[in-house]
C-alpha cells in the first residue's frame, strides 16, 4: 500500500531486457535506503514492484509482461530518473490518498501551461477510464496523488506547486510523455457500483 506522497527520484542504474521480461537496477538516495528487505514493494513511477535484490542502495527489480504492457517502465534506459515511494507503514501520516500501485493506464501528456509560479498539465485519456475522473477528484500520476482540475471531453489537467516538480520527474516532462495513472479506488468502485444499479433498474 502506498499514499502517493513521492520519497524523491530515483536514478535507472542498468537495464536488462529479455522475451516480455526486464531486469531494473535503481539507485536510492542513501537517506531513503534504510531497513531494505528482499521481498519488499517499493512504488517506480507508482508501479508496486517487488525487491529481489539490494546492495547498498541498488536496489533490483523483475519486471515481467503485463507490468511492460500496462506502465511506462518498459521505456526506461540508464541514466533515467523515476519516481518512488517505499510502502507505507502503519502508523505514519497518510498526505496523499491510497494507493494499490497497481496501474490502470498510461495517459498522454497533450499540453503544459507555465503561468508565473505554477505549472498546469493537460492529459488525454479514455472513454473506458475517463468516468473515473472527476474535478477536484483524486488521480494517482507516476505515483503522485494530485486533485484533478479541470475535465474536459476526454482531457483534464492538475496543477502543479514548485515543490511538486522539484521533488518529482514531473518538472522535466514535456508534450506526448506517457504517464502511469492509477484511478482513485473509492471514485471506482462507486461509479461502478451507480452503473450496476441503474442497468438493473
Amino acid at each position: 500500500m502506498f499514499t502517493g506522497i513521492v520519497q524523491g527520484k530515483a536514478v535507472i542504474r542498468s537495464v536488462e531486457k529479455k522475451s516480455d521480461f526486464m531486469q531494473l537496477q535503481i539507485e536510492l538516495p542513501e537517506e531513503r535506503s534504510d531497513d531494505l528487505q528482499l521481498g519488499a514493494s517499493i512504488a517506480l513511477n507508482g508501479t508496486c514492484l517487488t525487491v529481489t535484490a539490494f546492495e547498498g542502495n541498488l536496489v533490483s527489480f523483475d519486471l515481467i509482461m503485463e507490468t511492460l504492457r500496462v506502465t511506462n517502465l518498459g521505456e526506461l534506459k540508464p541514466g533515467d530518473t523515476v519516481n518512488f515511494e517505499r510502502a507505507a507503514r502503519f502508523g505514519n501520516e497518510i498526505g496523499g490518498h491510497l494507493l494499490s500501485g497497481h496501474i490502470h493506464q498510461q495517459v498522454k501528456i497533450a499540453e503544459i501551461e507555465r503561468p508565473e509560479n505554477n505549472c498546469i498539465i493537460w492529459f488525454e485519456t479514455t472513454e473506458e477510464w475517463k468516468r473515473y475522473i472527476f474535478p477536484k477528484g483524486f488521480i494517482a500520476l507516476n505515483g503522485c496523488s494530485l486533485t484533478i482540475g479541470e475535465v474536459t471531453g476526454n482531457r483534464f489537467n492538475v496543477y502543479l506547486i514548485p515543490e511538486t516538480l522539484s521533488i518529482t520527474t514531473f518538472g522535466e516532462k514535456q508534450i506526448g510523455d506517457l504517464i502511469n495513472m492509477e484511478v482513485d479506488a473509492h471514485t471506482q468502485a462507486i461509479v461502478e457500483t451507480v452503473e450496476q444499479y441503474m442497468s438493473n433498474r
